[in-house]
């Protein structure tokens, strides 16, 4: 029993303490160069391929024979990439860090729609949450909206740029997100019939899905290269003396987070692994939402962004409802189930 609780609480300071650091060098380096969605991409993915090679190397330097068949990670891959490259991708379209994490806890509908395609089948507070946090992330994306219009306005003249343009932006931002949720909830599912078919190897997917998907990059040099360049411009990095190998390092503040960023997103996404192996991909997508819910939360405050009441209004609908599909899932459901078992035990015992 401490061995599971131990476990558990590991799972849950990756998460959340991984996670959520991340989030806060993401947004360092956002409010820096808002253009640089595929460099973090590309970095996240040689760090953790990196890291997780070890795990899947012989004691001669050579991979292990995967469990799982190559073609699945080939395409479990190949997904990773696109959901990872959208979400980060939407940064270029005016979308600000805390609405980004609104908008990606959207994954409960798309998850909820995966499955029932599936043929699962779901309570009543279980749909009528989902249409809650639906409800929230519209009212959250109208929001943001109506904010991004007025500002539009004010700075229309100084900038340059008409209401059309900020607006227009935001839509594709939207349309971005809502993508890469739809990818993101399919590969969820195929990922957890994946480990119901094979056993629940979560370190060759970590491994898999990183590494195989490096090569998807080489066509985007050109980009990855002006973005590098952009970073390594920014001012040099403040570094005390009692810290010499990084002071002899010479980093640039951009280059720097970037490198945190990776190295945070590597225990982000162990935690989310390890939670992937033993929990439903709803159950995930819930956890995952009340991590966003802190990492909205210290977003807005580290970072000033002012919220109206409605951006407000609508973040409380999508984190309450997403906790409600959390309690409704991981509590009530499974205890119901429980005393029917044991109601059926006690019959067939008298």
């Amino acid at each position: 029993m401490a061995d599971i609780i131990l476990a558990s609480l590991n799972t849950v300071g990756l998460i959340f303490g991984g996670c959520c650091s991340n989030v806060f060098t993401l947004e360092k380096i956002i409010k820096t160069e808002p253009d640089s969605g595929l460099l973090i991409t590309l970095s996240q993915f040689i760090f953790t391929a990196l890291l997780a090679s070890f795990s899947q190397l012989t004691p001669t330097l050579t991979l292990k024979t995967p469990a799982v068949p190559m073609r699945k990670w080939g395409y479990i891959a190949l997904m990773f990439f696109a959901v990872n490259m959208l979400n980060n991708w939407a940064f270029a379209f005016n979308i600000s860090v805390p609405v980004h994490i609104i908008l990606r806890s959207f994954g409960s509908v798309t998850t909820m729609a995966a499955g029932a395609l599936q043929g699962k089948r779901y309570s009543a507070l279980q749909v009528g949450s989902v249409v809650i946090l639906t409800l929230g992330v519209l009212v959250s994306a109208f929001a943001d909206a109506g904010s991004k219009e007025r500002r539009a306005t004010d700075t229309d003249t100084s900038q340059g740029k008409s209401v059309e343009t900020s607006t227009g932006d935001l839509g594709s931002g939207l349309l971005i997100l809502l993508a890469a949720q739809v990818l993101s909830a399919y590969m969820g599912v195929y990922v957890q019939d994946t480990y119901a078919t094979h056993g629940s190897h979560w370190r060759e997917n970590l491994f898999y899905s990183h590494f195989l998907s490096l090569p998807l990059f080489l066509p985007l040099t050109s980009i990855l290269r002006r973005q590098y360049t952009a970073l390594s411009s920014t001012p040099p990095l403040s570094v005390p003396d009692s810290l010499p190998v990084l002071k002899s390092a010479n980093l640039t503040q951009g280059i720097a987070f970037l490198l945190l960023n990776s190295a945070t997103q590597i225990a982000c996404i162990t935690g989310v692994n390890l939670l992937s192996a033993q929990a439903s991909a709803v159950t995930v997508t819930i956890v995952l939402n009340v991590r966003k819910l802190v990492s909205f939360v210290a977003s807005t405050v580290l970072f000033g962004h002012r919220l109206s009441g409605m951006m407000c209004a609508g973040a409380a609908l999508v984190f309450g409802a997403g906790a409600l599909y959390g309690w409704e899932t991981s509590w009530r459901i499974p205890m119901t189930r429980k005393k029917e078992q044991k109601g059926e035990n006690e019959k067939k015992a008298q």
